[in-house]
């Protein structure tokens, strides 16, 4: 099984990997790769994923090995085809942070081991199902919950949206006119039955919302509208004020890494709704959890 989009997850493979990822936080410790061999191919740089996914192998008994563009032979000019039939013959499973989902996409046809979606332009499903994690353990459940996605509605919103279609929870994206979700994915959430609603206004976005997130208005590679994003996002930062349009419980997320004072302001960020650096830690346990499901 390749994870290239929460969808070739179903709901009940989700609830799994959560279960088995609140164990592992717990302290339970199996090891349940042990010799196994990953292979990390990243495109761009990481702290948490590369740092979380190398931990997470270490501590389920196996192996994991980094690999930058540079390392292989694509920077020459080998095919993806070829590398990712090499690879799979090396390897128990692969994951990729890629550039381009079309990249992943490609891999995953000439791949006979597990590949796992690290991170392209188009989602970014180990992130939302870390989130899912966090929401879960601070909220107790996610069903019927408001998530208010305030800014950027980029990768990590499209898994989002189409986790909370699975979920039950209730989204409301706070951005821009001129800026929206993929339009296929969006589609696809909607079709699903999930509750979607879009606001040019940041504070109708946050009203009685559960959980208010954000992410960087300028992803890495889109330098080029970096300064007409800032100008773009700069209502839609997540500040007290846009906070207290939400429930008195709000958690706030962010999935890092921050631009504090642009995205999201340190008070904010530091303040006692801010669950952010759990939700990065939870990385760890949720990877652990889906190494797990998708290579034992």
């Amino acid at each position: 099984m390749h994870l290239l989009s929460i969808l070739d997850l179903k709901k009940k493979d989700i609830e799994e990997i959560l279960d088995l990822a609140i164990k592992m936080k717990g302290g339970e410790e199996r090891k349940f790769l042990k010799d196994k061999n990953l292979a990390m191919i990243f495109e761009k740089p990481s702290t948490r994923t590369r740092v979380s996914f190398e931990v997470a192998m270490r501590q389920l008994g196996g192996y994991a090995i980094y690999l930058s563009r540079d390392d292989l032979q694509l920077s020459r000019g080998e095919s993806i085809s070829d590398t990712a039939r090499v690879l799979s013959r090396y390897v128990d499973g692969m994951v990729v942070r890629a550039l381009k989902h079309e990249t992943l996409t490609a891999m995953a046809k000439y791949s006979s081991v597990p590949l796992i979606n690290a991170l392209t332009d188009l989602e970014h499903p180990c992130q939302a199902i870390s989130d899912l994690l966090t929401i879960k353990e601070f909220k107790g459940t996610v069903e019927g919950l408001k998530l208010a996605w305030i800014g950027d509605p980029n990768n990590v919103c499209n898994s989002l949206l189409l986790l909370s279609s699975l979920f039950n929870i209730n989204m409301t994206i706070g951005c821009p006119e001129g800026y929206k979700p993929d339009e296929e994915i969006f589609n696809k959430a909607k079709g699903m039955g999930g509750k979607i609603e879009l606001y040019d206004d940041p504070y109708k976005a946050a009203e009685d919302a559960d959980i208010i997130y954000t992410d960087v208005w300028v992803s890495m590679g889109d330098d080029s509208e970096k300064e007409k994003r800032k100008r773009d996002f700069k209502r839609f930062q997540v500040n007290e004020k846009v906070v207290s349009c939400a429930k008195e419980s709000v958690i706030v997320m962010h999935c890092l890494p921050a631009m504090r004072g642009k995205e999201i302001t340190s008070e904010v960020m530091d303040g006692k709704n801010s669950v952010i650096f759990e939700q990065a830690e939870n990385r760890l346990h949720s990877e652990k959890a889906l190494l797990t499901k998708l290579l034992s």
